[in-house]
């Protein structure tokens, strides 16, 4: 109970340096072309990303993927729908904007849903964008599942 309770101080502690930190690497976006953020890589930044984000076919990635589904039809759509397996796991782009911006991979892949139902599925996985700025972290859309729009008709968003 105690490291939960220390854990969750930390994070409060943390999150706004994470943001402060973050803040200062997209400063650069809102800038115009003119600021220098807009010609160096990320790897080169006085905070520097690395550039390695896991392959689309991870096992850790689609893991990730299938439990957070799982999590988010049962809490929000009282929904016992899940994702049983992915198939045609394909790499979408990587770093599609240029090498100034935060580093993400982007992928597609067909999965089999819980209820025999074969649908696509959208991710990308970005570096540094995990809890208080530590690790990669995946964002994903279900095409057809996307029951509050949040990523547009056919998670358009979601891409690239």
């Amino acid at each position: 109970m105690r490291a939960l309770f220390a854990l969750s101080v930390a994070a409060v502690i943390i999150s706004p340096m994470a943001i402060a930190a973050d803040y200062d690497r997209t400063i650069a976006y809102r800038a115009g072309p003119a600021h220098p953020y807009d010609t160096v890589p990320a790897e080169r930044r006085e905070v520097p990303w690395t550039g390695r984000v896991p392959a689309c076919d991870d096992p850790a990635v689609l893991s990730d993927i299938r439990e957070r589904f799982a999590t988010t039809e049962a809490r929000y759509w009282a929904s016992s729908l899940s994702i049983t397996s992915f198939e045609h796991i394909r790499s979408l782009g990587y770093r599609p904007w240029s090498a100034s911006y935060i580093p993400r991979r982007f992928c597609a892949a067909r999965s089999w849903t819980s209820d025999g139902r074969k649908r696509t599925v959208y991710y990308s996985v970005r570096e540094d964008l995990g809890l208080a700025g530590w690790g990669w972290n995946v964002e994903w859309c279900v095409s057809g599942l996307d029951r509050s729009y949040a990523y547009g008709g056919h998670c358009r968003a979601a891409r690239p």
